[in-house]
């Protein structure tokens, strides 16, 4: 969904969209560095053609999911009824990474909030009980 959504910024994304993504991310560069570790030379030997191949597709890889990376991330923010600026807390050396980690594992607002309707579906407590 977030490759959908390639720059979409507004709306809100649940935990399990961007926890999917991330694992997706992670799990194409693994595969594409262990490509390049399995064709590549022994220590200390010029690389390979293929080795080089790999290693630029794992490159352009990171550089083309640059934007839903942190569009996802917004969205989980927008979620939890935070601002998309809070993203910038993650460069805050040591402290920031830690942060945004639980920010990214807390469960957003329930019912709708500022940044649009709740994408669970589900309904606020106030419309339960009235």
């Amino acid at each position: 969904m977030p490759l959908l959504r390639y720059a979409d910024f507004s709306g809100r994304s649940q935990r399990m969209e961007y926890w999917l993504f991330t694992l997706f991310y992670a799990l194409v560069i693994v595969v594409l560095l262990g490509f390049a570790i399995l064709f590549g030379s022994p220590a200390g030997e010029e690389r390979t053609l293929a080795e080089n191949y790999f290693l630029a597709v794992t490159g352009l890889w990171v550089l083309g999911t640059i934007i839903p990376s942190i569009a996802v991330t917004v969205r989980r923010l927008h979620d939890q009824d935070k601002s998309g600026w809070y993203y910038f807390i993650s460069f805050v050396p040591y402290v920031g990474g830690i942060v945004m980690l639980i920010f990214m594992c807390l469960d957003g607002t329930s019912g709708p909030n500022r940044y649009g309707p709740d994408p669970k579906g589900g309904l606020s407590y106030g419309d339960v009980f009235a």
